[in-house]
């Protein structure tokens, strides 16, 4: 047995067991590994704070976007309640535009049918006068008949104008 070289490769293993154990390797290597494991939860913990802050961020973000997309309705909507109402103001100007204009053409249409009546009314006058003082010429003669004439025409311009 002790001749054979597995044995001393044993002996020489367990006798370097021995001298790790009593240099305290195997406490520093707890140690290290302890010190590792530390490290290690203290990553973990770093990461699940960073992702609950990025929860955080991203809740604020999406309550933001939101808040724009309601406001950015709300101006949509806005918008689109001025623009009717703007249309609406527009139409009705134009309408009261349409009835004022209309208005005021048949106005001048009942003043242009006035005017014409009237200058229809004048030229019919002057041609009865000129008739009648050429029937009363002829059949009226001396100063009583222009008397006559000359009354009659005055009476006669008077009821026309």
């Amino acid at each position: 047995m002790f001749s054979e070289p597995e044995f001393w490769v044993a002996v020489a293993f367990v006798i370097f067991l021995g001298v790790l154990i009593k240099a305290g390797v195997h406490q520093k290597l707890m140690t290290a590994l302890d010190d590792r494991s530390a490290r290690i939860k203290a990553e973990l913990d770093e990461a699940r704070r960073l992702r609950d802050e990025a929860q955080e961020v991203l809740a604020d973000y999406q309550r933001r976007r939101s808040e724009a997309d309601r406001e950015a309705d709300a101006i949509i909507a806005a918008a689109r309640e001025e623009a009717e109402r703007l249309a609406v103001d527009a139409h009705s100007k134009v309408e009261e535009f349409v009835a004022r204009r209309t208005r005021m053409a048949e106005t001048k249409i009942v003043q242009a049918e006035a005017q014409a009546l009237a200058d229809v009314r004048a030229a019919a006058a002057e041609a009865a006068v000129a008739a009648a003082e050429k029937i009363l010429t002829e059949t009226a003669k001396g100063k009583v008949g222009d008397d006559l004439i000359a009354r009659g025409i005055r009476d006669l311009k008077a009821k026309l104008n």
